[in-house]
């Protein structure tokens, strides 16, 4: 009982350390992308136009399918781990 609780705990950390890593690398692959859009659409813009269309942008990604897709993280491994203890036992 205690090593199943220990799996759980470090487990969670685990996976939690992941979680913010791959959100953190995901919002900043989009934000690099829509610097890049930016500087395509508008080469003479000023900064301020620039960094409030960044902040919708990224306001619409949050809002988008992406970053609840990275949720993903804690589901599948906590599946994984199931399945082998029942296919196991």
């Amino acid at each position: 009982m205690v090593a199943a609780l220990r799996l759980i705990v470090f487990g969670f950390i685990g996976l939690s350390i992941v979680y913010v890593l791959v959100s953190l690398y995901s919002r900043s692959v989009r934000l690099e992308k829509l610097e890049e859009k930016w500087l395509e659409d508008h080469p003479d813009g000023n900064e301020s136009d620039r960094e409030a269309w960044l902040r919708e942008g990224m306001a619409d990604y949050q809002k988008s399918f992406r970053p609840k897709l990275i949720l993903l993280v804690y589901v599948v491994p906590a599946l994984l781990v199931l399945l082998s203890i029942i296919l196991i036992n």
